[in-house]
């Protein structure tokens, strides 16, 4: 085992990115920490921080999520330093990997985010990703707050239809 547990969950981190082909959320990394009881919310965030600094991992802000990738410095460390991870906690990511995959997939690939445009206006940016490349990016002007907020909420819960709609509508001869 490591002498500074620490290491030992910037290595973890390292790992669960790097087992997935998309970047994970805050929220998902902590949750799985914290289901595990493998350590606190503050010292997760401190190895996050880290890891981020050192730059292992790159951090993306949208829409109050903050989500992460593991860079090719994140996994050439990983390669050398992995093996400190013992079997169990191995065993322990990859299950919680297995059972959450789709679920956390799905979470990370439709994006909606809102900015204030130089006019008086708001654009909303709604995407749908599957890993590093956009299926579909639309930009959309909107009058104010609370239509662009609205707007990200319902992308959120409609963006199959939509996506579905603008296919059969292009495709369509």
């Amino acid at each position: 085992m490591l002498s500074e547990p620490i290491t030992l969950y910037k290595l973890m981190n390292l790992y669960m990115l790097k087992q997935v082909n998309f970047p994970l959320t805050n929220a998902q990394l902590t949750s799985f920490f914290l289901e595990k009881e493998y350590t606190t919310y503050f010292t997760l965030q401190q190895a996050l921080s880290e890891l981020q600094e050192a730059g292992l991992v790159r951090m993306e802000i949208v829409h109050n999520s903050t989500r992460y990738e593991i860079t090719k410095e994140g996994e050439d460390t990983l390669s050398f330093f992995g093996k400190k991870i013992s079997p169990a906690i191995i065993e322990d990511m990859d299950q919680y990997l297995k059972e959450n995959r789709f679920r956390m997939r799905n979470e990370v690939s439709v994006i909606s985010d809102y900015y204030k445009s130089t006019g008086p206006d708001y654009v909303v940016h709604c995407e749908i990703r599957e890993g590093k490349e956009t299926l579909i990016g639309l930009n959309l002007s909107v009058p104010d707050k609370e239509q662009a907020e609205f707007m990200c909420d319902q992308w959120r819960a409609k963006n199959q239809d939509i996506y579905s709609f603008v296919m059969k509508t292009l495709m369509s001869p």
